[in-house]
């Protein structure tokens, strides 16, 4: 008889898209390990999110130590803690290090780790969407013997966990229906301005959607509110939320969106998971074939956003969209 998994660890540690897919292999994780208590070892963004999420027991931030104290008191507390088990869903260099960390006696690790008990030894691990090479770590894990691992075939992050109940939106009686909305998500990486297309052509798209009847809503960091202001003053009246939103908010308002538009980003990922119909803008910086959003999602890519048009935007956008 195997022997009985009653305490996992799952290592995620950064980058908001990466997480929102790695919410499907949780999810996977948790079904299998019914019984067991798992933690989640993340980083402080992520805390919100990971302690409303269904799959989890405990939830630790201090995944990313500076320092030799601090590795130090990772290690402690993580020997102390005795896991049977670690999926390693960040496979970098930094849990990698966790790893190694852990020796001479490291529990049960899934991962690349060298030397790691069930190490994820698919040579084309690198060359898969992060859905179908997360399913495949699982089933070289033996938890997923018939893991979907053809493009496109895994399952997207379920997210019903974290929208309102119908109950909690019952409209009221009498009450005026809300305009429908379309979710902006312009922003990105500071450090990543090639993954953005231009304000000013969000700015001629919300015009256009505007004279059609839609609000508009823009969410992204408080370092994008200019970005938002920008938008503002081509669209004339929008809802400016940069800045106001956590991820359990921004993935309430991509449930609610009669359209999601943004770029490659984080925010725009997890609103895309929650099923609205999204349009996502890849530049070359990234490549959709590894880490596009699954679901009722058009990917447009361009070698540069800025050779994308409104026209093209506009024509997907009028696909996803309920025809008058």
């Amino acid at each position: 008889m195997a022997r009985e998994i009653k305490k996992i660890l799952v290592i995620k540690l950064s980058a908001l898209g990466d997480f929102v897919l790695a919410l499907a292999a949780m999810k996977k994780i948790r079904e299998v390990h019914k019984r067991a208590h798992i933690t989640l070892l993340t980083t402080p963004p992520f805390e919100g999110l990971a302690r409303a999420c269904p799959y989890f027991n405990a939830v630790e931030t201090d995944g990313r130590p500076q320092g030799l104290g601090e590795w130090l008191a990772l290690r402690k507390r993580l020997k102390a803690a005795r896991y049977d088990r670690v999926y390693d869903l960040q496979t970098s260099a930094q849990s990698a290090r966790i790893f190694h960390m852990l020796a001479p006696f490291p529990p049960e690790w899934s991962g690349i780790a060298a030397g790691c008990s069930l190490p994820h030894k698919n040579p084309n691990r690198n060359r898969l969407h992060t859905l179908e090479r997360h399913a495949d770590q699982l089933k070289y894990a033996g938890i997923w013997p018939d893991a979907p691992t053809e493009p496109g075939s895994a399952p997207g992050p379920d997210l019903s966990w974290v929208l309102p109940k119908p109950s909690q939106t019952r409209p009221v009686p009498g009450g005026v229906k809300p305009k429908p909305y379309a979710l902006f998500v312009p922003g990105g990486s500071a450090h990543r301005l090639d993954k953005r297309w231009p304000a000013e052509r969000y700015g001629q798209l919300g015009r256009i959607l505007v004279e059609r009847g839609y609000d508009i809503v823009i969410i992204g960091g408080p370092q994008e509110s200019a970005l938002a202001r920008q938008i503002q003053r081509e669209v004339g009246q929008v809802r400016d939320l940069t800045g106001r939103t956590d991820f359990a908010k921004i993935a309430m308002l991509g449930a609610k969106a009669a359209l999601v538009v943004g770029n490659d980003t984080g925010p725009l990922h997890l609103a895309a998971a929650t099923g609205s119909p999204t349009v996502v803008l890849f530049s070359s910086a990234s490549d959709p074939e590894l880490a596009a959003p699954r679901g009722h999602v058009t990917v447009l890519r361009s070698g540069s956003l800025g050779d994308l048009s409104v026209a093209e935007v506009l024509q997907a956008a009028n696909a996803l969209l309920p025809q008058p």
